[in-house]
């Protein structure tokens, strides 16, 4: 029974974590607009959910870094984001210091992605009270 519980929010699930993901790679983008030769990036979020419900989440244990003295810090990648492509954004006008952030599109990305995060959330939350209902005795 908990698999197919699993399974009945495991979509909702991959869409929060994007959406979280991407809400970090476009407040990126927004805090390095003044950075000469920053690239703007970017993902196919509608690819990446594809991927993510048919291959699963990247795992980020496969990295791991090389140390040359037993003193050195033992690191993983558990901190990276587990979107497998980030795109650089094609800027609509290209700046004199190489910078591609387009404030006023990272902005409404940005809201955007927010509203849409906040709808996922409520979903998941009227998901989950549904299937408390059903579970409660009468």
């Amino acid at each position: 029974m908990l698999d197919k519980l699993d399974g009945a929010l495991r979509f909702h699930q991959e869409v929060l974590n994007l959406r979280a993901e991407r809400q970090q790679v476009l407040s990126a983008n927004i805090a390095n607009a003044d950075t000469p030769n920053f690239k703007a990036r970017d993902f196919d979020f509608s690819r990446e959910l594809t991927s993510a419900m048919q291959d699963g989440r990247a795992s980020a244990g496969g990295l791991s870094l090389a140390t040359t003295s037993t003193r050195h810090l033992q690191g993983s990648g558990a901190d990276l984001p587990s979107v497998r492509e980030l795109l650089y954004r094609i800027p609509d006008q290209p700046s004199m210091d190489g910078n591609t952030v387009d404030m006023d599109r990272e902005r409404s990305q940005f809201t955007d992605n927010a509203l849409r995060y906040q709808a996922a959330l409520t979903l998941i939350s009227n998901r989950l009270q549904g299937l408390k209902t059903a579970m409660q005795p009468e």
